[in-house]
């Protein structure tokens, strides 16, 4: 203890030693003012803030991969994804995943399980965690732990989140590599996320490397240039969607014989839309919740394809599905035609921007009205036999012969096939078989020819389209197939003897 005599010297000792401590620590300032950048400055002191602030002035926000219904892809986490693999650097510890597709500019890297990754925006220190957490059902649950000083909540909200959305997306435009969705695919790793599975949906995907643009078609061009047209107009017109009250979608039918390009079709639609693509297997689907929860886990700017619609649903009965006729459930429990409508045009249909719905028939008698009106099927496409436009984009694609060539088996081709029902398909299957191009054009007209007669034969013995129509309204597509295999057969034999 001090004596009474001491205490103004003690006294007098303290407040020297504080104010030349102030004088030091103004000098030291003074010096930083002068020598450390201003930006740098406010760095130091926002990593310092951060460093040694109590967890207790932290906030943690949970970005789940999925959204609380656990059916719809939460688009904050995968533009959070996309986001964060641009901010691992050579100096970021722990264990990367690391990728690349060949259409990829570059490699794709990305955080595993309970890896951290720091970010600063606006001199807000932020941490990124990924977080994986297993599910009895054996899917995980993913999702991103983003903690930081709670007393910028308003600006990450406002500001950060919304930044990290708008990156992604010029992430996406500039490295878009479209997907193929399925829900038999195995889980991957892209970088949207789309294909972790883990939510209602459980969609699997690989990248959809298709190369069908609308350039490669072999349509009729008017056909292309109107479903470019329609295309780019329902793009562009997301305000009138919403004036007018409809949802953002768009159906789309594509009805014809196997071979005539429907998925080609479909490939090119998304390659020029830049949209991914979900296939989805009715037959796999055995209730309208199941349904539900599936479509509504796909996401915005995105293809269904529903193909074979015909042979998918009994078409003709609105509330029963072939499987469950003999039992009695509730209509929940069970996929109708109805719920499939509902869905496609009810009140659940609005449940997404920005998307359509492609369905594919061979047979479009069979398919019920209600699913054909507009709202379900705006447009309705014939994928017709191969035309003379269609064989002579093919001879381009495929031998590089233009239009004006002098070749005289290209023009004998050319009128060979304005007059008999060949597909795209069988066309291009014959310009294939060989390099030469007199050589692949000859074995086309020899095809040609006796694909002519067999038709002729099959007119002789009154086997007319009109009565392959009548027999398909009351035999099922494999007995019509049947008979129509039989009786190619048996006009083969002919012409042979012949």
């Amino acid at each position: 203890m001090f004596t009474l005599k001491e205490m103004p010297t003690a006294t007098s000792t303290l407040f020297s030693s504080y104010a030349s401590f102030a004088a030091t620590t103004m000098l030291i300032r003074s010096i930083a003012n002068e020598l450390i950048p201003h930006p740098l400055r406010l760095y130091l002191n926002s990593l310092f803030h951060f460093l040694f602030t109590p967890l207790s002035s932290n906030l943690t926000l949970i970005i789940d991969d999925y959204s609380s219904n656990g059916m719809t892809r939460n688009q904050v986490y995968d533009a959070a994804e996309i986001y964060l693999s641009t901010k691992i650097h050579t100096s970021t510890k722990g264990r990367l995943r690391v990728s690349k597709t060949h259409r990829q500019k570059s490699l794709m890297v990305t955080i595993e399980k309970d890896e951290e990754i720091n970010d600063r925006f606006d001199n807000i220190r932020l941490k990124w965690r990924f977080v994986c957490i297993e599910r009895q059902d054996q899917n995980e649950k993913r999702c991103f732990e983003l903690t930081f000083h709670k007393k910028f909540k308003d600006k990450v909200l406002d500001s950060y989140l919304p930044h990290v959305l708008d990156r992604a997306s010029e992430i996406r435009n500039n490295e878009r590599v479209l997907k193929l969705y399925n829900r038999h695919c195995p889980y991957d790793n892209d970088s949207t996320g789309g294909g972790r599975g883990g939510g209602g949906g459980g969609w699997g995907s690989i990248n959809l490397e298709h190369p069908a643009t609308f350039e490669t078609l072999a349509m009729d061009p008017s056909m292309k240039k109107a479903i470019i047209a329609d295309l780019d107009r329902f793009v562009r017109r997301k305000e009138f969607y919403k004036k007018v009250g409809k949802a953002w979608k768009r159906g789309y039918l594509l009805y014809g014989p196997p071979g005539t390009g429907k998925s080609s079709l479909i490939a090119a639609m998304a390659n020029y839309l830049k949209f991914d693509i979900y296939d989805l297997e009715l037959t796999t689907i055995f209730s309208n919740a199941e349904l539900r929860r599936v479509l509504l886990s796909t996401t915005n700017r995105s293809i269904l394809v529903i193909e074979d619609i015909d042979c998918s649903m009994e078409m003709k009965d609105r509330h029963t599905f072939d499987h469950y006729e003999q039992f009695d459930q509730p209509s929940n429990s069970k996929l109708t035609l109805s719920g499939l409508l509902n869905l496609i045009d009810g009140l659940w249909s609005c449940c997404g921007d920005e998307r359509i719905i492609v369905f594919t028939t061979n047979h479009k008698d069979k398919l019920d009205d209600a699913l054909l009106r507009p709202g379900r099927m705006d447009v309705h496409i014939n994928m017709s036999y191969c035309s003379g436009h269609g064989f002579k984009l093919l001879a381009s694609n495929y031998l590089g012969l233009q239009e004006s060539c002098q070749n005289p088996l290209y023009h004998e081709v050319h009128g060979l096939i304005e007059t008999i029902h060949v597909t795209p398909a069988e066309v291009a299957e014959m310009l294939m078989k060989n390099d030469d191009a007199n050589v692949a054009l000859q074995g086309l007209a020899g095809f040609l020819k006796r694909k002519r007669i067999e038709e002729n034969e099959m007119k002789n013995e009154g086997v007319d389209d009109h009565k392959v129509n009548e027999a398909k309204k009351l035999k099922s597509n494999d007995d019509v197939s049947r008979i129509h295999k039989k009786m190619t057969r048996v006009v083969r034999r002919k012409c042979v003897q012949k």
